[in-house]
């Protein structure tokens, strides 16, 4: 089974657990249905097919693999539409649908991505099977380190402060790291911290993590600029007319995948072992630069 058709097939069983999951947490109310539209949002569910990959190595149960890559989504769709909103990245679509904040209202939408985040809380703190208090409040320190004011919510606000802005690599860097890199750290760390596994595995699950994510945003950017509306379900070319301060702007399209590939290279050569290990890991991270095919 290819890479694409394994992705596939974690996300239509993953969706289904999770509509499911929803369903039993959410009440019928307009705010609900904004969270569940918002959540049910077509993405590949590429992060919780990292925490399925990592719960794997790290030998922790399939319910709290799950229950952590659910709660992920939850932080990851209240990020978007928080994201689409006319504040901020000003987007009426995603995925090809309308963004909450169009489906619903700005102030419902404002609400539903609030109630997600500490859904995202709710259910890491009461639904976790796993025994040792420790690990799972590691787990949530950790998981709020990524997503607060050092992390997803800083990004957000350089992402911002940066448009119509020259740049140097490193800020850029710095900025993707925190935007997008955070949450896929956490994705690919969280059943590592969870086992409880040694100090140097944990930090060779964050930086797999960060490095999967920075490649991620990376393409992303050039998709932006390339794709059309019916490939990738929202406005393209939207990077370029708000003036976002991008790595692809800075160094151009052949430059921005020799740097993704040399990121790779060195990510191999440095943790070899490992890697040959879980030859699947260097699949993905390659799976992120072949998104533009």
């Amino acid at each position: 089974m290819n890479l694409n058709t394994l992705i596939n097939v974690n996300k239509r069983k993953f969706d289904i657990k999770f509509k499911k999951l929803l369903k039993n947490k959410l009440e019928k109310s307009s705010l609900s249905n904004a969270m569940f539209y918002g959540s049910m949002n077509g993405g590949k569910r590429i992060r919780p097919f990292l925490v399925m990959e990592s719960a794997k190595m790290a030998k922790i149960s399939s319910n709290d693999a799950f229950i952590i890559a659910s709660c992920i989504e939850c932080i990851h769709s209240y990020s978007l539409i928080h994201d689409d909103l006319p504040s901020m990245d000003d987007d009426d679509y995603r995925r090809g649908k309308l963004s909450t904040h169009k489906k619903f209202n700005e102030a419902t939408a404002i609400l539903a991505g609030d109630a997600l985040h500490d859904l995202a809380f709710e259910l890491i703190s009461g639904n976790l099977k796993n025994k040792n208090d420790i690990s799972r409040l590691n787990l949530i320190n950790y998981l709020s380190l990524c997503i607060g004011h050092k992390g997803l919510a800083l990004g957000q606000a350089l992402d911002l402060e940066f448009e119509n802005k020259k740049l140097s690599k490193n800020k850029i860097l710095d900025m993707y790291s925190r935007k997008t890199g955070k949450l896929f750290e956490f994705s690919f760390s969280a059943p590592f911290i969870l086992g409880d596994k040694s100090k140097k595995d944990i930090q060779f699950s964050k930086d797999y993590g960060m490095l999967f994510g920075l490649i991620f945003q990376v393409i992303d950017d050039l998709i932006d600029e390339i794709g059309t509306f019916k490939k990738i379900g929202k406005t393209p070319g939207k990077d370029i007319a708000q003036g976002k301060s991008t790595l692809l702007e800075l160094i151009g399209e052949k430059q921005v995948t020799d740097f993704c590939k040399n990121e790779i290279n060195n990510f191999t050569k440095k943790h070899k072992n490992k890697l040959n290990q879980n030859p699947i890991l260097i699949k993905l991270l390659e799976f992120g630069i072949k998104r533009i095919l």
